[in-house]
C-alpha cells in the first residue's frame, strides 16, 4: 500500500513539473538551447506519466475482472457522456 502512495506522489510531482515546464516554454522567455532542454525533460516526464496511467488502467481492468464484473468501459468512452 505504501508503494502505491509513493507512486501516486511521484506521478503528481512529475505532472506538476511537466506543467511548470509547459508554462515556462509558453512564456517565450527561454532561449533556444534552454527551450530544447526543457522540451527534452518534458518529453521524458510525459512518457513517465503516460506509463503510470497505463499501468493504473491495467490494474483497474484486472480488478474488474477479478470481481466478476462482465463489462469494462474504456476510459475514452467515459468522456462522451
Amino acid at each position: 500500500m505504501a508503494e502505491n502512495k509513493d507512486k501516486l506522489k511521484d506521478f503528481e510531482k512529475s505532472l506538476q513539473h511537466l506543467e511548470k515546464i509547459v508554462g515556462n516554454m509558453e512564456s517565450g522567455e527561454l532561449g533556444l538551447e534552454e527551450s530544447l532542454e526543457q522540451f527534452e525533460k518534458g518529453i521524458k516526464l510525459a512518457k513517465t506519466c503516460q506509463d503510470t496511467l497505463a499501468n493504473a488502467e491495467l490494474r483497474v481492468e484486472q480488478l474488474i475482472e477479478q470481481n466478476g464484473l462482465q463489462q469494462t468501459v474504456p476510459f475514452e468512452d467515459l468522456d462522451e457522456d
